[in-house]
């Protein structure tokens, strides 16, 4: 990967932030759909701007291809409440072209694709929690249907089924697939008839384990003595097809995962938990990822059409996770989401804000524009929503320490002065707190054997990879194994989780030398939820081997070899006799801290006198720090074998000018030991607790009717927060709200109630998030076991449960501390 522009002051630390010459607007919710009236609704494409009718410019690796309204006119996932739609008769075509139906042709009068949430199609295809009416099904695995005839089905008589996709369907490329029924198709296409009664005639169609994905155009074509009838698009008959990961066997989707456990949860969960903070300080957060919420699966479609990524293309899961992973960020294409590190999001939305992909998703389609703001964890979570919609077992994974390397040295290399002072200026590594990508799971046919399963996916803009902001996928298996020659951008994700820091000390004559080499320090601790609970799974393991093992230092030779700096260690000392570790207490945003420094004499023999040196500033977490805001200079005598300990207490007076994004510090330590000249360097991060939304609920959920849940907040700070907004959202419950409640006094107490109508059955979760310009990353979650509507299957309701966006709410109560 080859380094891009530095446009964000908490990014990266050599160029201050510049607000967009043509800022996006705020983004509202997607407004909740009517469902109980969408016959003649707008349709989303029609609701784009233009540039979405044709992509220009791509790149050659993706080539363009025009997108065009298959919608009919009509709001995608809408239809009428009978899928039969009658033909009337002289609607159709003949072969001779004239329009005219004669006696004794085979005329298709109507269509059932049995595609309603209940049927079996939908049930047998793990699509029937789409909030959609349409038929989705994924792809290697057969379906049923009916067709509604003139007159009886006879053996001579021919019925051929077509879909197609895209401007110009080609067989060829797989976007016009022709299905004669009772022969076999090409592909693994194939239709066969189970019934024929009266004018009724039953058929079992199997879909290609490598159909395209996207949304088709289905017809039906007959062939009789009396001559050809060819059955009208109806845009009621569109097909959506999926990628199958559970699709096995000789017919096996390169998707296919064969644990269903994995599959419910990396498939169907429509929420999850991403972790942020430091690896001793772990912090969580509920995500609704929301892939079945209306309108969403069209999002992701437009997505692939916005980048003009080929249809052809589109059967492919590495290119499209490829295609995903450049279009959830802005940078090159307009993508969906507008990355921002500054800590200026006046213009947009606070990164931290978000709880869910839903609002940014449908944003996007509604308006065609990239929506503000977001940073890695946004990215990664809108990324798993995309996928995981589009049928790609896919999991929000987080690294704690991960490294940004700028120059593919695959090492993180620190500058310091001739006194252990950081030099800033030189320092464009840096290490992450934190950092959120995907782990999606596939085949690798275009890679030798072996590296099939797990393949990260980075949809945060950092480096370029072929002159594009994307990053993947690439197998964890060279990740792993330091095989950084394997496509694509293993060496950069390498470094993110197993590269060494490099501590290098300029000398007298202006030369740099390296004093210090930290090799446990870089992907200390990588998660991502478990499966069927809300707690974490610790995945470090399937990353890289364990730390200093001889494979773990061979997987590091390995990729360093091929890297910028191969000889780095050259002149590296190892005098080390003094240990060195650093403590920070589990301190709550707007109370005093206390860090300390605990240092070990391991000479059994001779005292050690440490000159200590400790610099704390703010950092944002990309690891890009504010200037040293306190210090503390301390010589310790240590007798042999003993421990001492330096403290430095921190008051909120003195860090509250100084606070960046996610309340964060870096504490430098530096040190020599005048005995043996040994060096001593460590950087140590904490960062500060922020309380939580206690969300309570108030009766039964049952689909349709309303409910009612309380949120309570204490402002933990001394000041007044102002401007602040709640929002509110959860799939199956409450479309994404937004509310704005105005200020909270210092220390106040406040309590909000709010209504929702839930739409499907089942354990959801309801998540909620509060912002405000002096604190942010306040979250709170409740599950909602939600009961179906009496009398009911548990299908879509048409109930409502939406809010305008921006709605001022009155409190329900205030109180003091």
């Amino acid at each position: 990967m080859m380094d891009g522009p530095r446009s964000d002051v908490g990014r990266w630390g050599l160029s201050p932030w510049q607000p967009p010459t043509s800022p996006s607007p705020e983004p509202e919710p997607e407004p909740e759909p009517d469902r109980r009236s969408r016959r003649g609704s707008r349709s989303f494409w029609a609701r784009c701007c233009s540039c979405c009718s044709c992509r220009s410019g791509a790149d050659d690796d993706w080539g363009t291809e025009p997108h065009r309204d298959r919608g009919g006119g009509r709001r995608p996932g809408s239809r009428g409440s009978d899928s039969r739609r009658p033909i009337s008769r002289g609607s159709g075509v003949n072969a001779a072209g004239d329009g005219a139906i004669r006696e004794g042709m085979l005329v298709v009068t109507g269509v059932d694709l049995m595609c309603s949430r209940s049927d079996q199609n939908r049930r047998e295809h793990h699509t029937d929690e789409f909030e959609y009416d349409e038929l989705i099904l994924r792809r290697g695995q057969p379906f049923h249907m009916v067709l509604y005839l003139s007159r009886p089905y006879e053996s001579s008589d021919r019925v051929i089924l077509e879909l197609h996709i895209g401007n110009n369907p080609e067989v060829g490329k797989g976007t016009h697939v022709i299905i004669p029924v009772g022969k076999g198709g090409s592909g693994g296409w194939k239709a066969q008839v189970t019934k024929s009664s009266g004018q009724n005639l039953n058929l079992r169609v199997h879909t290609s384990p490598n159909a395209i994905i996207g949304k088709f155009q289905f017809t039906v074509r007959t062939h009789s003595e009396a001559g050809e009838f060819l059955l009208p698009f109806d845009p009621h008959n569109e097909i959506y097809i999926l990628f199958n990961p559970w699709c096995p066997g000789d017919a096996e989707d390169t998707v296919y995962v064969d644990r269903e456990d994995w599959r419910q949860e990396y498939v169907l969960n429509e929420s999850g938990r991403i972790y942020y903070g430091t690896e001793a300080q772990i912090g969580e957060r509920t995500w609704n990822y929301g892939q079945f919420d209306h309108g969403v699966l069209d999002a992701c479609l437009y997505i692939l059409d916005r980048r003009g990524m080929p249809y052809g293309g589109r059967g492919d899961p590495v290119s499209v996770s490829r295609v995903i992973s450049a279009m959830v960020n802005s940078l090159d294409d307009n993508g969906v989401l507008i990355g921002n590190w500054s800590g200026d999001y006046s213009r947009g939305t606070n990164p931290s804000a978000w709880v869910g992909s839903v609002e940014i998703l449908l944003s996007y389609l509604r308006t065609g524009s990239s929506v503000p703001y977001g940073q890695c964890w946004v990215f990664a979570g809108v990324t798993t929503s995309v996928l995981r919609c589009l049928g790609l077992a896919t999991r929000t994974v987080t690294n704690f320490n991960s490294a940004h390397d700028t120059d593919t040295s695959l090492t993180m290399d620190i500058y310091f002065d001739e006194n252990m002072k950081p030099l800033e200026h030189l320092n464009h590594d840096s290490v992450w707190n934190f950092h959120v990508w995907n782990d999606c799971w596939m085949k690798r046919p275009d890679l030798p054997s072996g590296f099939d399963g797990w393949q990260v996916v980075d949809a945060t803009p950092q480096e370029t990879s072929s002159g594009i902001f994307c990053c993947g996928p690439c197998s964890l298996q060279s990740i792993k194994n330091g095989l950084v020659y394997m496509k694509y951008d293993t060496p950069f994700i390498f470094a993110e989780v197993n590269s060494d820091k490099v501590y290098w000390q300029r000398q007298d004559d202006g030369s740099f030398k390296i004093v210090y080499v930290e090799e446990k320090a870089i992907g200390t601790l990588i998660v991502t939820k478990a499966i069927g609970s809300n707690m974490q799974e610790d995945v470090t393991h399937l990353y890289k081997h364990p730390e200093g093992s001889a494979a773990e230092r061979k997987a590091v030779e390995t990729a360093t070899a091929h890297g910028s700096k191969p000889n780095v260690y050259a002149t590296r000392d190892s005098a080390e006799d003094v240990a060195i570790q650093v403590e920070a207490q589990d301190a709550v945003m707007g109370q005093d801290l206390t860090v300390s420094v605990v240092l070990t004499n391991r000479s059994s023999s001779s005292s050690r006198t440490v000159k200590l040196h400790l610099y704390l500033s703010v950092t944002f977490y990309t690891g890009v720090t504010g200037s040293v805001f306190k210090e503390n200079k301390k010589e310790v005598v240590l007798a042999p074998g003993a421990s001492d300990r330096v403290t430095m207490p921190v008051s909120y007076q003195e860090y509250k000018p100084h606070l960046v994004d996610q309340g964060a510090m870096l504490l430098n330590v530096s040190g020599h030991v005048k005995e043996s000249g040994q060096v001593l360097a460590k950087q140590h991060t904490f960062r500060l607790r922020t309380p939580d939304l206690s969300l309570t609920l108030l009766g039964a959920a049952m689909v349709g009717q309303e409910c009612e849940v309380q949120i309570v907040f204490k402002n933990p700070l001394p000041i007044t927060l102002t401007n602040v907004v709640f929002r509110l959202e959860g799939s199956g419950l409450q479309r994404p709200k937004i509310l704005n409640v105005g200020d909270i006094g210092g220390n106040e107490t406040v309590t909000l109630r709010q209504t929702f109508v839930p739409v499907r059955p089942g354990p959801r979760q309801l998540i909620a998030s509060l912002d405000s310009p002096q604190l942010s990353q306040v979250h709170g979650v409740i599950q909602v076991d939600v009961a179906p509507a009496s009398g009911s299957r548990g299908v879509f309701s048409d109930a409502g449960g939406s809010s305008r966006s921006g709605e001022t709410i009155p409190m329900a109560s205030r109180g003091g501390a």
